[in-house]
């Protein structure tokens, strides 16, 4: 229990700053449990919730959010989610998981060959 607590922080200080909770909330649930990945991809809808509000919150008091690209992205990001949770809920979760890391593994490898 302490374990998930420490990830639980982790992740939290990754969503303040933006950068999003599950990229570390969902590999080290994964890996340090027996959970699925579709019921540990469920868990992180339910914790980003909660630490999104407040992030949201603080980036707003601090103006950092730019409102005029707000709507299009909801709009179709609630498109993607709906599509993107039947996609994953209707898959294998070994497939699942293989898909999530070839996804971080990109991300991460760009994010290094920035300047």
């Amino acid at each position: 229990m302490i374990i998930l607590g420490i990830i639980g922080l982790l992740s939290g200080i990754i969503s303040g700053m933006g950068i999003g909770g599950g990229t570390v909330l969902i590999p080290a649930i994964v890996m340090l449990t027996d959970i699925s990945q579709q019921a540990v991809q469920g868990i992180n809808l339910i914790y980003f919730i909660p630490t999104a509000v407040i992030a949201l919150v603080t980036h707003l008091k601090d103006g950092n959010v730019e409102k005029s690209v707000v709507k299009p992205i909801v709009l179709f990001g609630l498109i993607g989610a709906v599509a993107g949770s039947l996609i994953a809920v209707s898959i294998d979760s070994h497939l699942l998981r293989k898909i999530f890391a070839v996804f971080l593994i990109y991300m991460g490898i760009n994010e290094l060959r920035k300047k």
